[in-house]
């Protein structure tokens, strides 16, 4: 015997890792025999659909299912666990347990936490192995798979495939006469099964194909009998009696086909049994790739409660390649559509398919693919008829779902007497109430008693121990009522919020609908709180009300975010208990909404766990509805980087569709998120690791791909805390690197790929060796400034820009950033030798290392030009510098516009200075030609100085390095002209000149 067991779904698992989800898998065990699902990453309630079939030896078995937490690096954790004796199912009517949720169980009755969740499963026992029969009847419309093959299926949209990792295709269909017996839905049913047959006349002429319209074949008249349900009224019937039997069961989930060009179509009838089914065979028309093919329909409808139905359609053509191995499964579910202001009614048609395979083949690729094709080509035909047949609607009259959802929510406004009745209506106040008119009746009904001790009028104390006990707790009570009645005032007061606030601007508008809350803390006296919420997103914060006295919050607010020009990465979710409006508020928990790791269709209507210790003790939820929209369009990815481009001060290229896609799909993000720029570096750890760094307006992520074992991580520019550039050195080829700290605890996603966790808890990346360093670090610093600068800071530093002016190569762009500082001329000379010779000096050569040498830079190293760029590194002997030290210089050479001469860009670093590690020198070379002298060349040498880091003694080490520099080039270019002639061999004298 063969005991079929399908793994559906699971739902409430308890949160095992640190981000408040699991990573759950269903482990399987029947004897011997195990096997498990495949892991559903992040998620408290998994959908597997995988089904399993074990061999039966003992009826006295037991399956046992666990359901674990998958850990990348420890053992995995145990979430629950069920076991079902095989004997329930041989006793169960059939051999069948339909689908049912069973609650986990914890691995031993003294565990604390008791739940863990259910599971929702269906097991059948039989004698048949294959997998196709083993669930004949589904009530919730759960379709087959074969064993350890998970849901398979594509998307269908406007009649053509799109994807083959989804599965549906919404279309909204209006009526334009209203129906008197039969519901648009009921007539689209209609449509749809008899897509094959010809249309009724008073659609017919309103076919706009005319090809197709011939190609339909006419049905032929059936013959009746008892058993058959061939004629319309018998039909009919049947449906009611179905709908009859309709039990409220949920519509399937999504799977679909559509045949047009066939022949020899014989329709078979309709049978009632324990649902409706019909069967059709045909033929399909021979295309360019393939013959004719035969295929058989089995039609078979799974819901019809008159409103919605559902009808599942399995086809196999056995004539193909490989026809035996699967079949193709379609569902058509139609459900009443959006409610519309002209009041006409309107369906709703979701058509899925997907693939089930019968038997496992390699060829499974290439079967998907050629199915996929002819899907699309048949949609392609289906999707015009359809439309011609019935108006589609044109979703603007029925308003978006975000607008339909939100407009559903009702604020339920709480009356003070509610309000009086939540803080005044317990014991402590009744007490209070009851000894303090008992208090007052003593005094009315006693009498004043003779003065004793220190008493005198005015003044009577307790004459015994009980009389003070008696008033110190009279003081407690007092005392407690009045703390009651003072937070009664002040909730009266704090009922407001900011629901309600209407967004302004365009941009990024995020809309947040907070639903209701539970388990929240109790952390007050009278075990209840009084929770509020804060949306913190962009640096702007939105405030729910409270609701006092509760557990289970209520809310049904709205809140909008004013339009945001910079695409939100994360939006902080923080729920209080309110304890007054001078004492600070109490932490019931919080979460972090990340949109770019996050799916915006899941964050429509989602159950968030908080985190937190009082959170995650009591298992706190938010449920909340968050829209993210752009109002901008298509133009908010030109206009962000033309905005970076004022900032950076270079030309970016906006990427393309294809490239968007690639940098979406490399990391993980969603469609909105667009490339800005990439550099190439390395990624220092322990070795270097060659790669790409990607830059866009909410992440930076680094990928290599280093013979096949590949490395990619990113962050949020919200998570950097500090960049710092480290000066060039040999280990880095004599290129400044950068140094990007992260704030404590964040980014530990990417700590894979940091090169170390400092003392402070926060992670420190360095990445060296850019081909472009100071194209890469200004991109860089203005994107990190776009995003965690205020607006004020911002203007701050435009201000500064517009007065900064620099003097810039206009034909060759600097890589070398001398744009970015202020040049000021601190050499100039005319020299008498030809301009090649005097370029001898920037050539590597015996020349410019004796010059070198001769004005106090030892060991004078200098690389080979490549691409115009060159490495020096060399250093101070102590006429120059008493505290000697280091200097590693890179230059570039490129020509002065009209090729009048050469320019040589040149940027200094200095060790072993003192405050070296403050500054970097830039120097600009112009060698120019003389026009009026052939043998001279004229000289012009320009000094920036680049600040790292602030310090109080710019001006005075400014004064000195130009200074020093001025006269260590006046000596550098009198030696060289010096040494050019005396190498310069002498010329002859001519008759009649003199020495």
């Amino acid at each position: 015997m063969k005991l079929a067991v399908r793994v559906i779904e699971a739902r409430d698992l308890p949160a095992k890792d640190f981000n408040g989800f699991s990573d759950p898998y269903a482990k399987l065990q029947l004897g011997r025999h195990r096997c498990r699902t495949k892991v559903v990453k992040r998620n408290l309630n998994p959908s597997w659909k995988e089904e399993f079939s074990f061999k039966v030896d003992d009826l006295n078995e037991e399956l046992c299912i666990s359901v674990l937490d998958e850990d990348k690096y420890f053992n995995d954790d145990f979430v629950g666990q069920l076991k079902i004796p095989v004997a329930k199912v041989f006793d169960a009517e059939g051999h069948v347990l339909a689908p049912e949720w069973y609650p986990l169980q914890p691995r031993n009755k003294k565990s604390k936490n008791t739940d863990c969740g259910e599971i929702f499963l269906a097991l059948s026992l039989s004698q048949n192995d294959s997998p196709h029969d083993q669930f004949p009847n589904v009530p919730n419309g759960e379709g087959t798979a074969h064993s350890e093959k998970s849901f398979d299926s594509s998307l269908v949209s406007d009649g053509s495939v799109t994807s083959a990792a989804s599965c549906k295709e919404e279309v909204s269909f209006s009526e334009e006469e209203k129906p008197s017996t039969q519901s648009l839905a009921g007539r689209l049913v209609h449509i749809l099964l008899n897509r094959n047959s010809e249309p009724p006349a008073t659609n017919i002429e309103k076919l706009a194909v005319p090809e197709l319209r011939e190609s339909l074949p006419v049905q032929d008249t059936m013959s009746e009998s008892s058993n058959d349900l061939s004629s319309v009224g018998t039909f009919e019937e049947a449906l009611k009696s179905l709908q009859s039997r309709d039990q409220g069961q949920d519509m399937p989930p999504n799977l679909t086909s559509e045949m047009q060009g066939t022949t020899d179509l014989v329709e078979g009838p309709w049978k009632l049994e324990e649902t409706l089914k019909r069967v059709v065979t045909y033929t399909k028309a021979p295309t360019r790739l393939i013959k004719a093919v035969k295929a058989t329909e089995e039609q078979t409808y799974l819901k019809a409660d008159g409103k919605s139905f559902a009808i599942l359609e399995s086809v196999s053509t056995p004539d193909v390649p490989y026809g035996s191995c699967f079949r193709v499964e379609l569902l058509f579910c139609v459900n009443p559509g959006p409610e519309i202001p002209s009041g006409e009614q309107t369906a709703h048609l979701v058509i899925s398919w997907r693939m089930n395979f019968l038997q496992s083949t390699m060829m499974k690729g290439m079967i998907e693919n050629g199915a996929k094709q002819g899907l699309k080509d048949n949609f392609d035909q289906f999707s015009h008829l359809l439309a011609d047949t019935v108006k589609p609607l044109d979703l603007t009259e029925a308003g978006s779902e975000k607008e339909r959802v939100l407009s559903s929510l009702q604020t339920e406004q709480e009356s003070d007497w509610k309000l009086a009745w939540r803080f005044l209506g317990n014991c402590t106040m009744l007490s209070g109430l009851v000894i303090g008119f008992l208090f007052f009746l003593h005094i009315m009904l006693s009498k004043p008693n003779s003065k004793q001790g220190l008493e005198f009028d005015g003044l009577d104390m307790p004459d015994s121990i009980g009389e003070v006990l008696v008033a110190g707790i009279l003081v407690l009570q007092g005392q407690r009522v009045l703390e009651m009645i003072s937070r009664y005032m002040q909730a009266r007061r704090q009922k407001s919020s900011d629901h309600g606030v209407k967004a302004q601007g365009d941009g990024w508008l995020l809309t947040v609908a907070l639903i209701e809350g539970t388990k929240l803390a109790p952390v007050d006296a009278t075990g209840f709180s009084d929770p509020y919420v804060v949306f913190t997103c962009s640096g702007k914060s939105k405030t729910s009300s409270i609701k006092f006295q509760t557990l289970n919050p209520r809310w049904n607010e709205v809140f909008e975010f004013d339009a945001m020009d910079d695409p939100p990465s994360v939006m902080d979710v923080e729920v209080y208990d309110f304890d007054g409006p001078f004492d600070e508020a109490t932490s019931l928990g919080h979460v972090e909404i990340n949109f770019l790791k996050s799916n915006l269709d899941d964050l429509a209507d989602i159950w968030i766990p908080l985190k937190g210790k009082l959170a995650q003790t009591y298992q706190s939820k938010l449920h909340l509805r968050v829209f993210l929209s752009n109002t901008k369009g298509t133009e908010v990815a030109r206009e962000y980087i033309s905005k970076m481009e004022k900032e950076v001060g270079k030309k970016i290229n906006v990427r393309s569709l294809q490239t968007n896609t690639a940098f979406q799909k490399l990391f993980g993000l969603p469609p909105e998120e667009f490339l800005i720029n990439d550099f190439t570096c390395h990624l220092k750890r322990k070795m270097p690791l060659q790669g790409r760094l990607f830059l866009s307006a909410r992440i930076i992520g680094f990928h290599a791909n280093l013979f096949g074992h590949k490395t990619k991580f990113f962050f949020l520019w919200e998570d950097i805390e500090d960049i710092q550039v480290i000066p060039p050195s040999l280990a880095s080829v004599g290129s400044p690197s950068l140094l990007i700290i992260l704030r404590k605890g964040r980014g530990m996603d990417a700590r894979h790929g940091a090169k170390a966790l400092d003392e402070e808890g926060r992670l420190r990346f360095h990445f060296q060796s850019f081909v472009s360093f100071q194209a890469a670090n200004k991109t860089i610093m203005a994107l990190c400034r776009a995003r965690s600068l205020t607006l004020e800071q911002k203007m701050q530093i435009v201000e500064e820009d517009s007065d900064t002016k620099s003097i810039q190569n206009e034909e060759n762009e600097s890589l070398l950033g001398n744009e970015d500082v202020i040049m000021k001329e601190v050499y100039s000379s005319l020299q008498s030798i030809h301009i090649d010779a005097l370029m001898e000096l920037f050539d590597g050569g015996d020349l410019e290392r004796k010059v070198m040498e001769k004005v106090g830079c030892i060991n004078y190293v200098c690389t080979a030009w490549e691409l115009k760029q060159r490495q020096l590194s060399y250093k101070f002997d102590k006429r120059i510098s008493r505290f000697g030290g280091e200097v590693n210089s890179t230059q570039q050479k490129s020509f002065l516009p009209g090729q009048k001469g050469w320019s040589i860009e040149e940027v200094m670093t200095l060790q072993g200075v003192p405050l070296g590690d403050n500054f970097n020198l830039h120097l600009r070379y112009q060698v120019e030609n003389v026009p009026s002298r052939s043998k001279a060349c004229n000289v012009q040498v320009y000094l920036g100085i680049q600040w790292l880091k602030s310090t109080k003694q710019q001006k005075r080490i400014s004064k000195n390095i130009e200074a020093k520099l001025t006269e260590h080039l006046k000596e550098i270019f009198v030696i060289a002209q010096k040494e050019f002639l005396l190498a310069k061999p002498l010329e002859p004298l001519h008759k009649g000149q003199s020495i």
